[in-house]
C-alpha cells in the first residue's frame, strides 16, 4: 500500500509541478508580448526624438 501511496504522491508532484511551469512559461509569454508592443509603441519627447522606454 505505502509504494502505491508514494507513486501516486511523485505522479500528483509532478503533474502539479508541470502545470505551474506551463503557467509560468504563458505568462512570461504575455508579459514579452507586452514589454515588445510598449517598446515598438513608445512616444517621442519634445525634441522630436524618442525618449526612453523604461519608466525608472
Amino acid at each position: 500500500m505505502v509504494p502505491l501511496l508514494l507513486v501516486l504522491l511523485l505522479a500528483l508532484l509532478l503533474f502539479g509541478a508541470g502545470f505551474a511551469i506551463k503557467a509560468l512559461w504563458w505568462v512570461a509569454l504575455i508579459v514579452l508580448v507586452v514589454w515588445l508592443v510598449g517598446f515598438a509603441a513608445r512616444g517621442t519627447n519634445a525634441t522630436g526624438g524618442r525618449g526612453r522606454w523604461y519608466r525608472w
